[in-house]
């Protein structure tokens, strides 16, 4: 593992560039999993993401010579931006190559940075291979996103900080893509207080250092695809695969559906905004992934904040579906003055708050003289839809949920 002599030099070359972010305790969590958890709010840092470290950390470590030809990075956004804002420090190029699907979100950050963005690839591993290629083209200084000791060294500087907070924390959830972070985290504590737990989560549709952690040798897979674009890394590395085995405890899984359940409840509870491979560690939690003794103190590392709004948006309107307080239903009508209106009289008198109303009198299914309505409403609950469903029956409206 990396030694914890390179780790306390990227601290101090880090002092000043980025925050020593809050490990905060997170009530609502804790009283409903039965332990004491902290979030270590990455997502408030500079850049909103842990990657600036380890990106600052090995331009830092770079010689002059060195930085002079510029530098070039293949990223799905995060290290994309702590490579630029690196860069912009010391006064270089900087060049990104990004999956075709990066949320315009981090593709705008990287632009704002002074970077050159260039899209290439359906996914990381895609846009990696062209980044090399274009690296040896224009003879630019490859960053790697995870698989670098100086990178890693950079991450590891979290565990410092979580360790100068509080250090009776009893585990550790990390978010694995390349491994980078767990790797750099990993090796401060295995190092400094060995007994702590370390605990990896990976995405369901990302599952490759899953698998190989678990088999003991790289497994590969086709593909990847999730909402946590942070962690959709689909090759493993090697050296970062290695360090994962010597001082990873365990490696969890979670779904896009648990991803994005985490998202909303940060949202609404922690009034944070984490993105799917930071709410990654939170899902694995609500969903009663890792296994601990009541009382336990978690530290969970909320590791990038960078989501895109219009996919957040998406998560909120899902999330609000699935927890009963937003209800869309279409009704058959006559479509004649006052029909509309009983409608509306009847949700009004059941507290419902009707938010979008939509017409159909077009649909070949309909008979003359009738309107499809459909009607989007906010609700109170899971009784509150029970009850107006019963109303709509009672007074005869043949209706169906969509």
């Amino acid at each position: 593992m990396i030694p914890i002599s390179k780790i306390m030099d990227a601290k101090a070359r880090l002092s000043g560039i980025v925050q020593h972010t809050k490990l905060a305790f997170a009530p609502k969590l804790s009283q409903l999993s039965g332990a004491k958890v902290y979030v270590k709010q990455e997502n408030l840092q500079n850049t909103g993401s842990f990657k600036l470290r380890g990106a600052f950390n090995k331009i830092a470590s770079l010689t002059q010579k060195e930085r002079e030809k510029g530098v070039i990075t293949a990223s799905a956004g995060n290290h994309a931006q702590g490579v630029a804002y690196s860069a912009k420090h010391f006064g270089i190029k900087s060049v990104i190559v990004m999956p075709e699907a990066t949320p315009l979100l981090k593709v705008m950050g990287v632009k704002e940075l002074g970077a050159e963005a260039i899209l290439k690839g359906n996914n990381y591993d895609e846009a990696y291979s062209y980044t090399l290629e274009y690296a040896k083209k224009h003879a630019l200084q490859f960053i790697h996103p995870f698989a670098d000791d100086a990178v890693i060294a950079g991450q590891g500087t979290i565990a410092l900080e979580m360790i100068e907070d509080l250090n009776n924390l009893n585990t550790i959830v990390v978010p694995i893509g390349g491994g980078g972070l767990i790797a750099g985290i990993a090796a401060v504590y295995k190092q400094m207080l060995p007994n702590v737990r370390i605990i990896g989560v990976v995405a369901e549709g990302a599952p490759g250092m899953y698998h190989s952690f678990y088999k003991k040798e790289i497994q590969t897979t086709a593909s990847v695809r999730t909402i946590a674009d942070g962690i959709a890394v689909r090759d493993v590395n090697p050296t970062n695969f290695s360090y994962i085995l010597e001082s990873v405890d365990a490696i969890v899984k979670v779904d896009d559906e648990e991803i994005a359940n985490a998202i909303l409840y940060l949202l609404e509870n922690q009034k944070l905004v984490v993105e799917g491979a930071g709410a990654s560690v939170v899902a694995a939690l609500l969903h009663h992934k890792i296994d601990f003794k009541e009382g336990e103190t978690l530290g969970l590392v909320l590791s990038g904040g960078n989501i895109d709004v219009t996919m957040l948006g998406n998560i909120i309107e899902k999330g609000l579906v699935r927890s009963h307080r937003k209800m869309r239903f279409c009704v058959t009508l006559i479509d004649k003055p006052g029909s509309l209106q009983e409608l509306s009289n009847l949700l009004s008198k059941l507290g419902a708050n009707i938010v979008k109303i939509d017409f159909d009198r077009t649909s070949t299914s309909l008979a003359f003289g009738d309107a499809n309505v459909i009607v989007s409403l906010e609700t109170k609950g899971q009784e509150h839809q029970a009850q107006i469903r019963a109303q709509l029956q009672a007074n005869g409206y043949a209706f169906v949920e969509i």
